[in-house]
């Protein structure tokens, strides 16, 4: 296998000449760079990644903790950090919270995993983990970004919505439409973001006299499967209920489809608000009345933020990410289509 040196040799420049040219970091003549190329063309030489990283000091990849592959949520976050790091010529290691553990312990072993794999930086989506967890993860490894969620402390390391103000919106858009018997089908319970938005919606039905006992929930799980379930449930129960505010789009579009299966028509029966306003929410039918939470964007300025640090990059980073109502099809007046 070809070697630097031989590369060098071949060119007629220096050792340091050649590793310049092929880094890229570093002055190097136009007529010196193209003897490298035609060089490494020649010897069929591939630069070899353990000897960069001891050179630069870094791997030049960056970890993201993320609990599922699966799903237009998690889709969005690893295909933006994709695009961010392939800009800089690095890379992404994910790691996932599958396994036989509770999600708080196999978050922590993912992060884990991450850290003991020298990740210049690490994305970590952590609303499986306690307020404690969080701290010891970024004490081990500082250079650590926290999507879509805040702990006490770490500030400059979180990206995250306003989610109560999210909860809010979605019982005001329900409100608004002339709905006073609600249902809610939320995240797992004593999660942090799922929590967040639950006091958001319950805030805003107490200011109009409708209290959190008068309102059916039942847990689910974040998933579409998860959604037709507890909505099958609701169905089971006899509950009435003309409003259905589901904690995230996979649970309302499992809803949706419960509700056609038992021949219950959205909206003309039953209206329907979810959360995130992913891409699935759009194609839905009727179209998915979602509360839009900008993941691309707090992706985006995350990754950047961990460019910055580990790379020396000045890219320009916000913390703030508007939260709205994305109106579409799925809402209407109590009885009306």
């Amino acid at each position: 296998m070809a070697t630097l040196k031989d590369v060098a040799m071949l060119a007629g420049v220096g050792m340091s000449t050649a590793s310049r040219a092929i880094s890229g970091a570093g002055p190097v003549s136009a007529e010196a760079m193209k003897k490298v190329q035609a060089a490494i063309e020649q010897l069929n030489f591939r630069p070899s990644s353990i000897g960069r990283s001891l050179s630069a000091q870094s791997l030049g990849m960056i970890g993201i903790f993320c609990p599922s592959f699966f799903g237009a949520y998690y889709g969005t976050i690893l295909k933006q950090t994709d695009i961010e790091l392939r800009a800089m010529r690095r890379h992404v290691v994910v790691a996932t919270g599958c396994g036989d553990g509770t999600p708080r312990e196999e978050a922590i072993e993912a992060v884990k995993f991450l850290i003991g794999r020298d990740c210049d930086g690490i994305v970590v989506l952590g609303h499986d983990l306690f307020d404690e967890d969080m701290q010891m993860l970024h004490k081990m490894h500082p250079k650590m970004a926290f999507l879509n969620r805040r702990g006490p402390g770490l500030d400059s390391s979180s990206f995250c919505p306003d989610h109560r103000r999210g909860g809010e919106l979605a019982a005001q858009t329900l409100l608004e439409a002339g709905h006073r018997k609600l249902a809610v089908v939320s995240g797992p319970t004593g999660t942090w973001d799922n929590e967040e938005r639950l006091h958001g919606f319950f805030d805003e039905l107490a200011k109009r006299g409708i209290q959190r006992d008068d309102v059916r929930l039942i847990p689910s799980d974040f998933s579409r499967e998860g959604g037709f379930a507890a909505t099958q449930q609701l169905i089971d129960e006899g509950r009435t209920f003309t409003g259905l505010f589901c904690a995230n789009d996979e649970m309302a579009v499992g809803a949706m489809s419960c509700f056609h299966r038992a021949g219950i028509s959205v909206p003309a029966d039953v209206s329907i608000v979810g959360y995130d306003d992913d891409y699935s929410a759009e194609f839905s039918s009727p179209g998915l009345t979602s509360v839009h939470i900008p993941m691309q964007q707090l992706t985006q300025n995350a990754v950047r933020w961990l460019l910055n640090l580990c790379y020396g990059t000045q890219h320009e980073i916000t913390r703030e990410f508007p939260v709205t109502v994305t109106r579409r099809g799925s809402v209407a007046a109590p009885g009306q289509a």
